[in-house]
């Protein structure tokens, strides 16, 4: 009886023996995918958790390579206006040709001219042809902000036949309204068509146009 009993106890201490160790390999099983997946989460995340062997834990932030690279915009992205450029391009473009009172007023010229529908090259060349401002303007611009030799107007510039304007903008406006409406509208929207009515001398129209190569090439 006393063999049997001790068999019954070596049967119960072994299976609950077996049980222990199928438990503590579970629970190690389930601790290691624990670790994995907060591991792999972590990286996710941007950051490595490293364990030391006294359990503390620390983080590491992971660099990352944050340059941007800068794509050149696309030409309908720049809000081309005319001749391949800009507005801010084509007013730098024609302020290389205007001096002396017309320095810096290329944006008045080429908004202007695009909203009248003027070619704003031509324009230009005819203000350097008729007043000069390629190097230094003449009077009528000075005195009278009369920028391309305009006659006619109620206000007169010094009492002759040349055309007055109060400031140096409207002179420019008034300018370029001319071309749009006594010109333009008819149909005249070369320096050859322009040619007759605008100045007596036959070269005026070859002038006009070097003008214009200076400008595109300015």
């Amino acid at each position: 009886m006393k063999t049997d009993s001790s068999r019954k106890k070596f049967l119960i201490l072994q299976i609950a023996g077996w049980l222990l160790f199928i438990s503590i390999i579970y629970g190690a099983n389930i601790m290691i995918k624990k670790f994995v997946t907060e591991e792999k989460e972590a990286n996710r995340n941007g950051k490595v958790e490293v364990v030391s062997t006294t359990n503390e834990k620390r983080t590491l932030e992971v660099e990352e390579d944050t340059t941007v690279v800068e794509e050149s915009p696309k030409a309908s992205e720049r809000n081309i206006v005319y001749d391949g450029m800009t507005l801010e391009e084509l007013s730098a473009k024609l302020d290389r040709s205007l001096n002396s009172t017309l320095s810096g007023k290329g944006y008045l010229f080429a908004k202007t001219s695009l909203e009248l529908g003027v070619d704003p090259y031509l324009a230009v060349a005819i203000v350097l042809e008729e007043t000069g401002c390629k190097w230094n303007c003449s009077g009528l611009v000075k005195q009278c902000n009369n920028v391309g030799g305009q006659k006619g107007g109620t206000v007169k510039c010094n009492g002759g036949a040349y055309r007055a304007y109060p400031t140096l903008d409207e002179g420019i406006i008034g300018f370029i309204e001319n071309l749009a409406y006594n010109y333009y509208a008819k149909g005249l929207t070369t320096p050859e068509q322009m040619n007759s009515k605008y100045a007596a001398s036959k070269a005026w129209a070859s002038k006009v146009n070097n003008y214009i190569a200076k400008i595109k090439a300015a």
